[in-house]
Order: C-alpha cells, then structure tokens, then sequence
C-alpha cells in the first residue's frame, strides 16, 4: 500500500472533525470517534448557534472587535480576520447540507449574546442549533463515498516512525487492541469541560486528545484559559450541568440575587451581555457570599417551543416553569481556550499530526471565547485543514525506527472525582497562588492521581495557571501581582 492510498484519520466526530473530513474530498479518511454521532458530543449540546456578520450596519471587522475585546486582546489577529471573512461562506455552506436556520418573515433571524454589540447570532431550531448542525454535517458525512467510519472506540496511543505520525492504536469497547495505519493524523476530540466538578460538557469532553498529543511531545498553548459559562442550571446530580443558552439575555432575561437585585447592574456597559468571564465572575461571587443566583426570564416574549424548546425541557423536567419562575443558575466548566500549539493551517510541531477544534489552540479565541464563535471555528478551521489534507499528498512515514507513545494510564471512578473537585477548587472562576500551588501538592503526593493522564493534564493547567501572575480574561487570580505576566509560548515558533 502506498503513502497515498493510506487514510487520513481523523479523531473525533464533532463539528470540527467531520468538517475537515468532509473537506478532505477525494482522500480517504478514516472516521474515528468514542460513541456514535452525537452521543458523548459537546456539539450537538451546543445551545448558542453561529455567528455571522449578516445584519444591517454589522460587518467582519466589527465582529472581530468583539472578538478581540472578548479575548482580552490575547487573540491572534490573523486566525480572527479569517474567522470572521468566512463566517458568512461557512453560514452558506450549511445550508447547502440542509441545514435551516431560523428565519424572521423572509429574513434570517440574528439573535444577541454576550459580549456582542449588534444581532449576528444565528440559530436552528431555537436553542438546539448544535444538533441540528452535526446531523446535517453527519448526514452529508454518510453519504460520502470518500470517508469511512471506525466502529466506536478510544484511540490512546500514536504510532510514530522517524518522529512522524505514521498510526495509532485504538482500543474497542471490550478492551480489544488494534492498530491502523494512516498517512496524516487529526485530532478533534473536543475539550476538557469533564475535569471539573461542575461543567456543561459531556463524559467525554476529559482532554484525552491533548493528553495524547503532549504524551508524544507535540507543544500546548495557553492551557491556564477556561471559560465558565455564567449559566448552568443549579440542580444536584451526576455528570454535565444543563446549559441555559446566553440567548435568553440577549432575549431580556437577567441575572439577579435572592432579593431581585440585578447581578450585573452597574458592572459592565453590555450588562448581562457582557464578556462570559465577567459575568461567571459576578455569579460566582454571590454563591461564594452564600446566596443564590438566578436568571428571570419572566420578561422573555414570543413562543417558547419555537425560540428556547430545550431550556424549556429542561427547566420543567426539572419542576420549572421558566415563563413565570426564576431559574436557579451557577458557573460550569463550558469552554478550553487552550489547547494543542498549531499554525494557521492545524500544523502541530510533529510532522503528520494535526488538530482542530476546541482541542486546539491557533490563538482565534484568546483569553476568553466570544459566544457563538466556537461552531464557526470548528467549521471555518474545519474546512481549511480539510482542504489543506485534500491537495497535499506526503507519504506515509514508513522508513526509519519505530515507537508507540501512549496517552498513559487512565484515573479511577473515584480517583478522578478527586481531580474533579481539586480542579474546581483550584482552577475555577476565581483563582489563588496558594490554594492551585497545594492543589499541584496533592497531585504530586498522590499516587492514583499523578500517574494518570487526567491527574498529568491537570498539573500541566496548574502549572500555566501559577505562572501567568497577573489577570486576563478567564484567567482571573484575586492575588494577582502588579507586574507583567509570563507569556506564553508564541504561534510562530511552531511556523516554518
């Protein structure tokens, strides 16, 4: 079999992964993911839709101020200029999978969320926008002849041949081990939501694929960057946290306390739309002074089932009539700014081996992602590295020695609810030198924890946490020093 002939794999069949398969027409790919589409997906969760500049007196470069001020000026300005110029072809390209967006009369209806001046936002099926874009893009998935699909499985480790990925080992449901070659490797296995105790992400949101692609010693960037979304249901229970979508704000709900008092009355000019990290901020400081937070949604108008039909669901599976009632809320583990290092094009510093989606980081997000902009990259970068995949045609690595590097072993049920509750104490809405440097302590002195790849994650975000002292964007330490902080490891050392 030649280099050619060989399949790129692509791990994880989110937005992001089936995208770029999608656009690596006519090579083979190879579809590999843990559950079947849309099971175990934070995408199809995903309430908020896709941002586009398609309202009057709204453009890219407006859209990219929002972005860049949601960042914290942390952004790559570059990766955002493309972002926001594709955004409108990537609305366009959805649509011609089938997807239908939400129409005012005989125009696309823009909603508003956080952290954005005008109306761009746009949804299908209300607040179920996410699974509607998976299942277009999952549809169109099955019907190319180009790409086949793995039956679900893990993959946990890299086969590298002269220092180039040349394969990987998965692992099946009945801990079956194979191995498959492939000529290129992507990875899209999402985010790390699921190490935290409270977070809006599914089970496997646990940042195995940044685990695996450091195990091999491809670079990470700005791992300290975890958005906490303002609003998850406030219920007890196992697993992710229901999300109540930021369009309810930008519907006219508001944040208040136990006595009415709005939350964020005075503390931004955007108020309850303001940037996710100031607003998680808000919200968490009322609980930690002992009352509750609650967003009223009482004022919201129009029809339900059409706009909002999953917070609808959910609120009243859970005894809530939000149309009249105030939704208890609280901060969640929602989004990774960090992630693998890679260029402009998915490149990560290991020949062969790329990444995209919420798994990596090419700075588009900065400090803090605006809403709605985490579908447009998976599609927009999605694409590009797909089409980078099509045209180029490297050979496989099949001369030199070989190795398998391994993700490493995986944490105990109960080992990793410890991590869970360390990884919300330390590296939560509000942080502190001293409670993340006991937190590194523990880790260290505990067995269970240190030899598992979680527990090794997780030291690695300590560690990028402890060394950037000052605040910015979701990164906010209340014993932050007043001097500048340490940077980052820059993009273009991984550019050649």
């Amino acid at each position: 079999m030649t280099g050619a002939q060989l399949p790129v794999i692509v791990v994880g069949c989110g937005v992001a992964g089936l995208a770029t398969a999608l656009a690596a027409a006519p090579r083979p790919v190879l579809l590999i993911g843990r559950q079947t589409v849309g099971q175990d997906c934070a995408s199809a969760l995903a309430q908020g839709g896709i941002a586009a500049a398609m309202g009057h007196g709204d453009s890219p470069a407006e859209h990219a101020r929002d972005t860049l001020a949601a960042g914290a000026g942390h952004n790559r300005p570059d990766a955002v200029r493309y972002l926001v110029d594709h955004a409108v072809v990537a609305v366009r390209w959805l649509q011609t999978l089938g997807v239908e967006f939400d129409r005012d009369g005989d125009k696309l209806a823009l909603g508003r969320e956080g952290g954005h001046h005008l109306h761009r936002i746009l949804h299908a099926g209300g607040d179920a926008s996410g699974a509607a874009l998976l299942a277009a893009l999952h549809r169109a998935a099955l019907r190319a002849a180009h790409i086949q699909w793995q039956p679900p499985c893990d993959v946990d480790a890299l086969l590298l041949r002269d220092q180039c990925v040349a394969g990987v080992r998965v692992r099946d449901r009945d801990g079956r081990e194979n191995a498959l070659e492939c000529s290129e490797a992507v990875l899209a296995t999402g985010g790390i939501g699921a190490l935290f105790a409270a977070t809006t992400n599914p089970a496997g949101a646990d940042g195995s694929g940044l685990a695996l692609a450091m195990a091999a010693g491809a670079p990470a960037l700005d791992l300290e960057f975890m958005q906490f979304h303002p609003t998850a249901l406030a219920v007890a229970g196992n697993g992710a946290l229901p999300l109540i979508t930021e369009a309810l704000r930008g519907a006219g709900a508001v944040l208040c306390d136990d006595d009415g008092a709005r939350i964020m009355a005075g503390r931004h000019p955007l108020a309850d739309l303001a940037p996710r990290d100031l607003v998680a901020r808000q919200v968490w400081q009322v609980l930690q002074a002992g009352g509750r937070a609650w967003l009223d949604a009482t004022a919201v108008t129009g029809d339900w089932q059409r706009r909002f039909p999953t917070v609808d669901a959910i609120c009243r599976r859970h005894g809530i009539d939000p149309r009249t009632q105030r939704i208890p809320v609280t901060p969640a583990a929602h989004f990774h700014m960090g992630g693998i290092a890679v260029d402009f094009d998915g490149r990560t510093a290991i020949r062969g081996l790329h990444a995209v989606g919420e798994t990596a980081c090419n700075g588009v997000h900065g400090a803090n992602r605006l809403a709605s902009n985490s579908l447009l990259e998976g599609i927009v970068y999605g694409r590009r590295l797909g089409r980078l995949l099509a045209d180029v045609r490297l050979s496989a690595c099949r001369s030199g020695s070989h190795r398998l590097v391994e993700r490493g072993q995986s944490a105990t049920d109960s080992a990793l609810a410890e991590l869970r509750a360390l990884s919300w104490r330390a590296l939560g809405p509000v942080r502190d030198g001293a409670t993340m440097r006991q937190a590194l302590a523990h880790i260290h002195h505990d067995a269970a924890l240190h030899s598992s790849w979680q527990g090794k994650l997780v030291t690695r975000m300590l560690e990028a946490a402890l060394l950037r002292r000052r605040s910015l964007g979701a990164h906010y330490r209340q014993d932050a020093e007043k001097r500048q902080s340490v940077q980052s490891v820059p993009l273009r050392s991984l550019q050649g």
